[in-house]
């Protein structure tokens, strides 16, 4: 299959394009607001799951239908940690390698080593916080969430996961600067990279 061209026709030649990665439903409060305001940029929704009618339906790990430095932005969220370790880098590749020089990475997903710090203290299975789906415990954010598993969604286990120190490096070694990575405080990593100009 040939990369993908992104037209764009008058009304939106002027927006820049984020890749929501591993998009899940069509949602606009999916992509953070003031990373990616309406008004500045457009969405292209990417899954592995044809039955979220995604724009394009790949893996995160092998991209190439869309060619080298097609966005302006890639937007992660819960993603990385769907995948084995191995794949991990292949990911970051692909993100780096779709962004277009000077684009960013913008990503979140689970901070374990907040979450090790309840398991530490025996509160595996107890509640860590509510979400919109239910009680997430520290087993859930480890392995993902028991519920969707159970229902049927495998693409919903977890297979890996980060630290503050071990997102940085892989990063860093994909070639990405300017990173940033910071926990939220509560349970989740937050990341940025940046494709060099």
């Amino acid at each position: 299959m040939d990369s993908l061209t992104l037209a764009t026709d008058d009304a939106t030649s002027s927006l820049k394009t984020v890749l929501h990665v591993g998009c899940g439903m069509a949602d606009p409060a999916k992509l953070p607001a003031d990373a990616f305001p309406a008004e500045n940029w457009r969405e292209l929704r990417l899954d592995i799951d044809a039955s979220v009618m995604p724009d394009i339906v790949a893996s995160i790990t092998d991209m190439q239908v869309l060619s080298e430095g097609a966005v302006d932005a890639v937007w992660s969220s819960h993603n990385l940690e769907h995948l084995r370790a191995h794949e991990v880098p292949l990911a970051l590749s692909e993100f780096f390698r779709v962004l277009r020089p000077g684009g960013f990475a913008l990503m979140t997903m689970p901070d374990l080593q907040r979450v090790a710090a309840l398991v530490a203290q025996g509160l595996l299975e107890e509640p860590a916080y509510i979400s919109s789906a239910g009680p997430i415990a520290p087993i859930d954010i480890l392995y993902g969430y028991r519920p969707s598993i159970e229902g049927g969604n495998d693409f919903m286990a977890h297979r890996t996961g980060f630290t503050v120190g071990s997102l940085s490096a892989h990063l860093i070694r994909t070639g990405f600067v300017d990173v940033q990575v910071e926990s939220d405080g509560r349970f989740a990593l937050w990341a940025r990279g940046v494709r060099p100009a």
